[in-house]
């Protein structure tokens, strides 16, 4: 059901273009039998919200090429086995050359093997099949612009998930650091590993969204919010990445019981609760707050704590830790509106040490 609750816009707006592109396709084209029409607008739309004109375009341009070699080479060596597999290898090889796009061979092959099988070559049914194929990509597209989903809503619920995850991790961290306990830290790097999915999931969702703020007009005044939300994206993968190697040297830090300056452990706590500011301000709607100033504002408090007496005279693994708490304040202020070269700037000075760049 829960699978069913996500999927159930794009299930809706695949069955609608399917009737509508068949629709199209009989009453106004005129075509008695346009089956190209509704896949290709099924295979268009897809369950999949992002890049769905490139899937159109794709699809389209895949039947050109498979009912275009087909209908030429089967009205020439005629229909049989060796002839199917010949017309699939020349479509798809075509096909590949031209486009890297899966759905583009796919096509091809697919368009390519109705033609060598079921169809009759030659004649207008070849321009008819690329006619269909063109409308249902069409219909796709208007499916997309009249029934849209919210191109922010659903990039920013799992920019939010991916946001709730290093909180609850990082807090996590420091419950084992201050107790020297290992199996917080566990927890937290098997939490932190979880994560991968649900920023794949959010690039694929401000993708879409990127195409629906450009094509429905009921969406067009969210395009700033939708490049505000793209511009976390790689600043939030980067967090969680420092994230994990955070939490696997914390992990070799109580392992190997090295002393740790209790500031430390407090700085990680702080940084937890900085990045569920953070996330309060992604989930946001525009003009409510925490918005990106008060986001920034706590981070620096964070950053201001980051002085290099915080690991005087500590082994290897806490100045490590060090390095990490650092750099991932970069990558969170820079979720929070602030520029990279900024966002270092907010951090104290360091002396060189061989374990973390001077930047940093």
């Amino acid at each position: 059901m829960q699978r069913l609750r996500v999927s159930a816009l794009p299930i809706v707006q695949c069955a609608a273009g399917a009737g509508l592109a068949w629709w199209v396709a009989t009453v106004v084209v005129g075509h008695s039998a346009p089956f190209f029409a509704p896949i290709a607008a099924v295979v268009s739309l897809g369950l999949s919200l992002g890049a769905r004109m490139r899937r159109s375009v794709e699809l389209v341009a895949g039947v050109v090429i498979g009912v275009g070699i087909g209908d030429l080479l089967v009205s020439v060596i005629g229909r049989g086995v060796w002839q199917i597999s010949l017309v699939v290898l020349l479509a798809m090889s075509a096909a590949v050359l031209l486009n890297s796009g899966p759905i583009f061979s796919m096509q091809a092959g697919n368009s390519a093997v109705l033609v060598a099988t079921l169809l009759p070559p030659g004649g207008h049914g070849g321009l008819d099949r690329m006619v269909d194929a063109l409308v249902g990509g069409v219909v796709g597209i208007l499916i997309v612009a009249l029934m849209p989903t919210h191109p922010v809503g659903r990039a920013r619920k799992y920019a939010g998930q991916v946001l709730a995850t290093a909180a609850e991790t990082l807090q996590l961290v420091a419950d084992g650091l201050m107790e020297n306990d290992e199996k917080p830290i566990e927890s937290a790097l098997r939490k932190a590993r979880t994560t991968q999915d649900d920023i794949d999931t959010m690039r694929t969702h401000l993708l879409g969204g990127r195409e629906i703020s450009r094509i429905s007009p009921l969406y067009w005044n969210t395009r700033r919010r939708l490049e505000q939300l793209q511009a976390t994206s790689d600043p939030i993968d980067n967090a969680m990445r420092n994230i994990r190697v955070l939490a696997r040297r914390s992990l070799t830090l109580v392992r190997d019981d090295e002393i740790l300056d209790p500031r430390l452990v407090d700085q990680v706590e702080k940084l937890s609760h900085a990045v569920e500011v953070l996330r309060q301000m992604v989930m946001a709607d525009p003009g409510k707050q925490p918005d990106q100033a008060e986001a920034a504002r706590v981070l620096r408090l964070v950053a201001s704590g980051m002085k290099p007496s915080v690991v005087e005279n500590a082994g290897l693994s806490a100045t490590v830790v060090f390095a990490q708490i650092r750099s991932l304040i970069v990558d969170l202020m820079q979720v929070a509106g602030v520029s990279r070269i900024s966002s270092i700037a907010t951090l104290p000075p360091t002396v060189e040490h061989p374990a973390y760049p001077p930047t940093l």
